[in-house]
């Protein structure tokens, strides 16, 4: 049984989808682990990376935000919606995102920093793999969350912020 080729390029745009989707998914983890190997692996060598406060090359983004993440205790990073319009080797790829980052406070006090905004990216498959070749953030909204009380982790498994954490464990 042949494959039309009307189905096998919708079969080709849905496996790129998938890749780009992937993509997304370890920068979330590479941020939240703190782990520049897997950030680097998201982007192209030449590719740019807009975050509003940072503007540069991405090579420089990661150490940049690996440095600004050590005053939180953790991060958790989270895809929404994702629209990924693809057209040969480029794609355009608009998802939201929701950011929080558990912080203490000089009064003692801890704190969630929510953000919530758009990644604007501009992915390009180079040597059959896509990347991000720009990256655009666009912020929505933010709130900072007094943290009033917490429920004991104790007796679970904590994440932790290297490849340390039970998600690199296979």
């Amino acid at each position: 049984m042949s494959i039309d080729e009307k189905t096998e390029r919708a079969l080709r745009v849905l496996l790129d989808k998938q890749e780009i989707h992937e993509v997304l998914m370890r920068y979330c983890r590479g941020i939240d682990r703190c782990d520049a190997e897997l950030l680097h692996s998201v982007y192209h060598p030449d590719a740019t990376d807009d975050h509003g406060l940072f503007k540069g090359r991405a090579a420089d983004f990661i150490p940049w935000a690996l440095k600004a993440l050590v005053r939180d205790d953790g991060t958790s990073h989270y895809i929404a919606n994702e629209l990924i319009e693809v057209d040969g080797d480029v794609a355009h790829c608009e998802s939201y995102f929701f950011g929080i980052h558990r912080r203490q406070e000089k009064d003692g006090g801890t704190v969630d920093l929510v953000f919530s905004g758009r990644y604007a990216d501009r992915f390009e498959r180079r040597a059959g793999a896509w990347k991000i070749a720009h990256r655009q953030v666009v912020f929505d909204r933010s709130r900072i969350d007094k943290i009033e009380r917490m429920f004991s982790a104790e007796g679970v498994v904590c994440g932790k912020r290297s490849r340390e954490d039970p998600a690199y464990k296979r």
